[in-house]
């Protein structure tokens, strides 16, 4: 016979996911599977834990254990029957692994105990696996009735003096076991002096619920209190009961008897059951919440009363879309996507919250000024060549910038301008530049605090696909601008080397690049990147020797495709005579044909594919 198995159990362990304990799981070794099945109503599981013994698991979620059950059993029927004083008549809904009626029994005033659980599979089960709990399911006071507790309750109106419900969680069909109608059935299924008690959840994790309980039950019962108890396995290894008195006046937390053969209650545990945590006694007695508040919580709460800001959105390439995400993720933030053309600025909002779209023109300055100064801040993604007009216009408009550019001389010019209208214009905060500035500085303050000196200075950067994604002529994909990438090989370079300057033609750059190790796991290849001379005074590093700031790639043959792509002229006219050319088409005809076959591909692109 092969052995069991069950999704939640792998590689030995066995782990409980669960809505109930957000952002938490339980796990326990498994030492051997013993039951599965599937009911008519849930998923059942037994195994053999290593350090809790054998486990009860219900549609995933663990109901009892071995080692810890009975300090749960014993809370939940002894808080409400040593209370009373004098239980005959016993109703225990759920619990068919007889846990409770064990615990019932105890009592000595107790002359009938009826067990209503739904699934017979859970009392079958326990028997078989469980059977220091389920043992005194035959003891002749105790009645086994397979049925529907809601129809039980209702047909059985002023009947018992106690009444427990040993529910699951809220979850499914458990929840209406957390509703109105039900605990009013409870409340007409009591004699006169009667009590109940339920499964309450935990006040680590249920604080909301736990509330809605206590003032829906206080319009129920003339007494409605909370206690709880500790139990390992439960969710954050505390669990809470509701207990309720249908006599006005009644003391629930005072036992009237002591209670034999116990584990976990005693007299005293009993009343100090119901001294809650201050924050836990807060939010239940006060409607105050004390409990620390933290992460997106935290950040709700600071945002809710920040004055909302508006954001215009420049650009429609590949980086807007997260962009815009990012900016709306503060709702504080109203945004604007402006684009071209409209459809694209709507295709990019949809779905956000606070966004709309907008038609802008750019080179129309009169509405590119208007734009801009409705808004606290312009983030400009379009083509850099237009950086210096947007900072103009936010200038006029006194709305702070922010691009991931570097900064070009006609950008720098506005330096002065930029500061006399007290805006902060906000560059080169991408990869790079952006974060390799930041590491640069952050190393070099950290040599020069401890007395050294920069004699060379190397940054190579790449935004690289993973190696497996990487398989094509490029060994790249696109993030940014794929014209922009593609133009970005072209680029001139100029750096210092043993304290001389070197300057590189953008048509010979791919000829300086050379293989650079990091690990023998990658293959890669550095080059300069632009000009690199004047990051020897921005860094301030006057005693450096060589200064180089170069990009990293993947080792790939790319040679032809630079030049095939310097020869068409960054690629203007190759699409003339045909209405679009996929990014594909061009890297298949520039790497495979290179300089040589350009004239053909000019003038022939649909048949040279």
């Amino acid at each position: 016979m092969a052995p069991l198995s069950h999704p939640s159990i792998v590689d030995g362990w066995f782990r409980e996911i669960s809505s109930q304990w957000p952002g938490q799981a339980m796990t326990l070794k498994v030492n051997k599977i013993l039951h599965v099945e599937k009911s008519l109503y849930q998923d059942v599981l037994v195994f053999e834990s290593e350090t809790f013994g054998n486990v009860l698991v219900l549609d995933g979620v663990i109901q009892c254990t071995e080692r810890d059950e009975f300090s749960y059993q014993e809370m939940i029927a002894h808080l409400p029957l040593a209370s009373h004083p004098n239980p005959k008549k016993v109703l225990v809904i759920g619990g068919g692994d007889g846990g409770v009626v064990r615990e019932v029994l105890k009592h000595d005033t107790v002359e009938q105990v009826v067990l209503c659980d739904i699934d017979e599979a859970v009392p079958r089960v326990s028997k078989q696996y469980l059977p220091h709990m389920s043992g005194l399911l035959a003891d002749p006071r105790v009645t086994v009735f397979i049925g529907d507790g809601f129809k039980f309750l209702a047909d059985n109106e002023a009947t018992y003096d106690v009444i427990i419900t040993d529910s699951s969680d809220p979850v499914g069909p458990a929840e209406s076991l957390f509703q109105k109608p039900y605990f009013q059935l409870l409340h007409d299924a009591l004699t006169p002096g009667g009590h109940i008690s339920t499964q309450g959840e935990c006040l680590w994790l249920h604080l909301p619920l736990i509330t809605e309980l206590r003032t829906m039950t206080r319009g129920i019962f003339a007494v409605s209190e909370y206690a709880y108890t500790t139990i390992p396995t439960y969710p954050s290894g505390q669990i809470g009961f509701i207990v309720c008195a249908k006599a006005p006046g009644r003391d629930l937390r005072t036992p009237v008897r002591e209670v034999k053969g116990t584990r976990y209650y005693n007299k005293a545990l009993h009343s100090a059951a119901f001294i809650l945590p201050e924050f836990g006694r807060a939010i239940l007695d006060e409607g105050k919440d004390l409990l620390p508040k933290f992460g997106r919580e935290a950040l709700k709460i600071a945002q809710a009363n920040k004055p909302a800001k508006k954001v215009l959105l420049l650009g429609s390439g590949f980086v807007a879309r997260p962009c815009a995400e990012y900016v709306v993720r503060d709702p504080s933030n109203e945004l604007t996507i402006a684009c071209r053309t409209l459809a694209s600025a709507q295709a990019l909002g949809e779905n956000l919250p606070s966004t709309s779209a907008v038609s802008i023109d750019v080179n129309n300055t009169a509405a590119l000024e208007a734009a801009v100064a409705a808004h606290d801040l312009v983030i400009s993604l379009i083509p850099y060549t237009y950086h210096a007009a947007v900072i103009k216009a936010a200038i006029k408009g006194k709305t702070h910038v922010v691009t991931t550019s570097y900064v070009s001389p006609a950008m720098r010019e506005l330096d002065a301008a930029a500061k006399e209208a007290g805006i902060v214009v906000m560059n080169e905060i991408g990869l790079d530049p952006g974060i390799d500035h930041l590491y640069a500085v952050k190393t070099i303050d950290e040599v020069h605090a401890k007395g050294g000196k920069i004699k060379q200075f190397l940054s190579y950067c790449g935004g690289l696909p993973a190696p497996e994604c990487s398989g094509n002529p490029l060994g790249y994909k696109f993030s940014w601008s794929s014209r922009g990438v593609l133009l970005a090989l072209l680029n001139s370079a100029s750096y210092l080397s043993s304290g001389a300057r070197l300057d590189i033609p953008g048509t010979e750059l791919m000829g300086y690049a050379k293989p650079y190790f990091i690990s023998p796991a990658f293959a890669f290849v550095a080059y300069p990147n632009r000009d690199s001379v004047p990051f020897k005074e921005y860094y301030n590093i006057p005693e450096a020797e060589t200064v180089v700031r170069g990009t990293l790639r993947y080792q790939a043959p790319v040679e032809g495709v630079v030049g095939g792509w310097a020869e068409m002229g960054g690629g203007g006219s190759v699409v003339d005579g045909r209405e679009s050319i996929y990014w594909c088409d061009m890297t298949a005809c520039t790497y495979w044909m290179g300089i040589k076959f350009v004239g053909y591909v000019h003038g022939d692109l649909g048949r040279s594919q």
